[in-house]
This record gives structure tokens, C-alpha cells and sequence, in this order.
């Protein structure tokens, strides 16, 4: 995982989602990281990695693009905070 920077989406549906970080990779050079569904599928987030720039950009262009719940970068993440998402990708 590129550690210079998280971005997180939250989006109020899966295909929403899906559609947001498809276009997110297409604009930008970041990596999927995980994603998680809450409230029955009525809120789902999607979180990437990747450098300050490359995030920031892919979250901007999602928020131009579709109905973003909240969106947020975090740039050189605390070590305990990458933790929590790797924790995330492997369902815990």
C-alpha cells in the first residue's frame, strides 16, 4: 500500500460506488484499497491509496461526478490509521 496518502467516499449506494471508483482509477494513477457496506447497502465506502496528489485528484473528480455522502484525504496517514485499514481489507 502507497502510504503517502488515504482517500475515503462515502456514497449511498454499491453501484454508485462502483461507478465512483471506476471513474476515480480511470483519472488518477491510485490503488483500491477495501471497501465496506453499512445500513443494509444504503451507505457504502470506498477507500484508496496513492500519492497527495493522485488521491486528492480522484476524490475531487468523484465529487464532481456523483452523490457523495462525505469525502475525505488524508495525506501521510499515521501508521495506526493504515493499520486500521489493512484490518479493514482482510474483514476484521
Amino acid at each position: 500500500m502507497d502510504k503517502s496518502a488515504l482517500g475515503f467516499i462515502e456514497l449511498p449506494n454499491l453501484t454508485c460506488a462502483i461507478n465512483a471508483l471506476d471513474t476515480m482509477l480511470k483519472s488518477a494513477v491510485i490503488t483500491f484499497e477495501t471497501w465496506e457496506k453499512r445500513l443494509g447497502g444504503r451507505l457504502v465506502t470506498i477507500i484508496i491509496s496513492g500519492s497527495v496528489a493522485s488521491v486528492t485528484a480522484a476524490v475531487d473528480t468523484a465529487k464532481t461526478s456523483y452523490d457523495i455522502r462525505a469525502a475525505h484525504v488524508i495525506p501521510a496517514p499515521h501508521p495506526e490509521t493504515v493499520k486500521m485499514v489493512q484490518a479493514s481489507k482482510r474483514g476484521l
